[in-house]
């Protein structure tokens, strides 16, 4: 590895930026050693280290197809359209490499030609918009929708022809050959480097055991970017859900469905309608308008925890008898039934009846599921977006799944991102990921924070859960902007604080404010890339994956510990279980999980030898509380003032 990244290596005479940077060549080195010993290894490489080519290299070197999976498309489409190019170019040993999105970012043609004579468009306006992609389809080498870039995020008509997994009828289908998705896999089987999202990974890996659905093929080591991600990705997968998009979307396909039994046909119409009207009076159950309806209040997000009571009631005679919400379940299963019974009577059935039929079963299984709520291991929860109702079943701890179907079935696993320590300790992320057996590297960043940056902790702060926090942390933020002159990011740990805290500071200084949600993530990035001394005030989403170098980010201030809200469903369970376990779920759970946050929130100011910056945390916490000396540890060594002045100075100089 000393021939790719020292002085005089490979590296050095063909990257136009390059710098020696010892962290660099210690991951390689690290990765290498446990691809070749087929052990697994976690690695914090703080920011500047270049973990991208300290892992694609030992990789490209095995000879095995190794799967790359990151958390952010940014991260995706850098490593395939940047740096894999670039070793291409370089490395004696030639190799090929792939990248793959989730299934539902691709059109299926089969799906699109029974579209055009099918009713699946919302108004007159998306005509044009579906004449454009049936032409693009047609053109394409990918079927990638990301090459439409006219195309609206939110046309309703492409998850009636998206290629996603549980509509596909695999060899059957009279598009096979042509198919976006068939190609993709093939692809991918040509390859040594494969590069996903977590999302695609896990919806994969909980495929693994079926015949159907898989898009990757079989692989001997995977290394997962932005691990810090992943137990909550996991955890989507390898649950159950069940939305009302989901049943309207099966129904849809399945009148779209081109069957010649007519007698079959009028029963399953039949059938048809009786599922939509008993999932329309299901839905009533969750919808929070009708205290006599409604099994249950929501919060301010949306959602609430399910409860078996809210479908069984046990009586004084000890005997259980149905709510009226789980009366609405009973019925719904019931015309579930009768439609799975009417579907599989059908004479010469057409290629998607089988994935159909398996879509019903599919639902009727995760209904059951997660209203009985009778798994002590799963939370049962339910969420409102927009018109649609998601019943959700989340598995509380995830170690145990991913022990046995990740590191006990792959080789080598690589886990690495900037923040994977809490207080220098990998315990936390061992624990919550279900790691046994791994070697441990931190690979500390060539940066001298001393120079570069400051931590500035205001003085005579109010706790954060008191009325005058809100006053005080937006003088404070004046303040610092004034120092600054604006070049910052004000990271709010919720929405209603984000724009309570711009409204009261933007008549109070003069620079440009912008706030997410003003526009598209990537439209807000580039517009306050583009704009001097502009402020940008946001929420969780811009904590990670958000790279602005220069002075154009000078200062990232953050208002409160991000502490992880225990009314979130998920979030909650995971306490109660720690707890009830003899364990301390504040200390053990909540404080970790909050300085990966803080660490992911920080790392967004120094990304460069030539950064300049200064941090500010607002929350008095971090210094009055015990546990703020773990913060404090986890945090790059800045020097540390309470002094404003001292903050007026640093942009001064």
């Amino acid at each position: 590895m000393e021939e790719i990244f020292g002085r005089n290596g490979l590296i050095a005479h063909h990257h136009p930026d390059y710098e020696h940077r010892p962290g660099q060549l210690a991951m390689a080195q690290a990765v290498a050693e446990a691809l070749d010993q087929r052990h697994h290894l976690l690695v914090e490489a703080g920011t500047g280290i270049g973990k991208t080519m300290a892992y694609l290299i030992p990789a490209i070197a095995t000879g095995r197809r190794v799967i790359v999976s990151t958390g952010t498309k940014n991260l995706q489409e850098q490593i395939f359209y940047k740096d894999i190019p670039f070793l291409q170019s370089i490395l004696p040993r030639k190799f090929k490499a792939t990248y793959l999105k989730g299934r539902s970012n691709y059109v299926c043609l089969n799906r699109l030609k029974r579209a055009e004579a099918s009713p699946v468009l919302d108004g007159l306006e998306e005509i044009d918009y579906f004449d454009l992609v049936n032409k693009w389809a047609y053109e394409s080498q990918t079927g990638d929708r990301a090459e439409l870039t006219e195309l609206p995020e939110k046309v309703s008509f492409w998850r009636h022809i998206d290629a996603r997994s549980d509509i596909c009828v695999g060899q059957k289908c009279p598009s096979f050959e042509p198919c976006f998705i068939t190609k993709a896999r093939q692809a991918a089987l040509e390859s040594d480097i494969v590069i996903v999202n977590h999302a695609l990974f896990f919806a994969d890996l909980a495929l693994r055991d079926k015949e159907w659905g898989q898009v990757l093929p079989d692989y001997s080591a995977v290394i997962f970017d932005e691990a810090h991600q992943i137990e909550d990705i996991a955890a989507q997968y390898f649950g159950a859900s069940v939305s009302s998009y989901q049943i309207d979307d099966l129904l849809g396909d399945v009148l779209r469905m081109a069957l010649t039994d007519v007698d079959a046909s009028r029963e399953i119409t039949k059938a048809t309608a009786r599922v939509s009207s008993m999932a329309d009076n299901f839905w009533l159950s969750f919808s929070g308008g009708d205290p006599r309806s409604s099994v249950a209040t929501f919060d301010g997000e949306g959602r609430f925890v399910l409860r078996p009571d809210m479908f069984v009631r046990k009586q004084r005679n000890g005997e259980f008898e149905a709510t009226p919400a789980g009366e609405r379940f009973v019925n719904l299963k019931t015309a579930l039934q009768r439609l799975k019974a009417a579907l599989q009577v059908v004479k010469s059935a057409p290629p998607e009846m089988e994935a159909t039929l398996r879509r019903v079963e599919q639902i009727l299984f995760d209904l059951e599921f997660i209203v009985s709520a009778d798994d002590e291991l799963f939370v049962y929860w339910l969420e409102r977006r927009g018109r649609g109702v998601f019943l959700q079943a989340t598995p509380i701890d995830a170690s145990g799944i991913l022990n046995d179907r990740l590191f006990s079935h792959v080789e080598t696993v690589v886990l690495t991102s900037a923040t994977l320590t809490s207080a220098g300790s990998f315990d936390f992320i061992r624990s919550r990921l279900g790691v046994d057996q791994a070697a441990e590297l931190i690979a500390e960043a060539n940066y001298d924070y001393q120079e570069q940056s400051l931590l500035y902790l205001p003085p005579k702060m109010p706790d954060p859960r008191d009325a005058g926090f809100q006053r005080a942390a937006a003088d404070e933020i004046t303040r610092i902007l004034n120092a600054s002159q604006g070049r910052a990011f004000v990271l709010c740990t919720s929405y209603s604080q984000m724009k309570a805290l711009r409204e009261i500071v933007e008549f109070k200084v003069d620079f440009p404010i912008l706030m997410q949600g003003e526009g598209s993530r990537s439209g807000v990035l580039d517009k306050f890339r583009s704009t001097p001394n502009a402020v940008l005030f946001a929420t969780s989403s811009f904590w990670q994956g958000v790279d602005v170098r220069g002075e154009a980010l000078s200062c990232v201030i953050i208002d409160k510990l991000p502490f992880a809200v225990p009314s979130d469903p998920v979030i909650g369970a995971r306490q109660r279980y720690i707890d009830s376990h003899g364990g301390n779920s504040f200390n053990g759970y909540s404080v970790p999980s909050a300085i990966i946050t803080l660490k992911q929130g920080l790392g967004r100011l120094i990304r460069s030898a030539t950064d300049r910056g200064v941090l500010s945390i607002l929350d008095p916490r971090i210094v009055t509380k015990g546990y703020g000396q773990q913060f404090l540890k986890s945090l790059p060594p800045s020097r540390i003032t309470r002094k404003i002045e001292d903050v007026e100075r640093f942009f001064a100089g």
